[in-house]
């Protein structure tokens, strides 16, 4: 038979595994590019990826800190072409 204190350090480990492990599921779920510079700046409907690029490129102009642009498909319920767009 275990002792109460084993028990409950027992149950403190396990609720406290059962809180971490979706948290930190999520975070890293979320962070959908990796952390060298990019940034997202937008997210919209184009017809397709290479509109987006376009688009976010030209827009690289009114954005003189950051050289360089990209598009991330991010389907949404209702948007099936939605692009998150990015620059560093």
């Amino acid at each position: 038979m275990k002792s109460w204190r084993t028990r409950i350090a027992l149950g403190f480990a396990v609720g406290a595994a059962a809180v971490t492990m979706p948290l930190t599921a999520t975070a890293a779920f979320a962070d959908t590019k990796p952390n060298d510079g990019w940034v997202q700046v937008g997210g919209e409907q184009f017809d397709s990826f290479q509109k987006c690029v376009d688009q976010v490129k030209s827009d690289l102009a009114l954005n003189p800190q950051y050289h360089e642009a990209t598009c991330q498909s991010d389907p949404q319920p209702g948007l099936p072409n939605y692009y998150i767009e990015w620059m560093r």
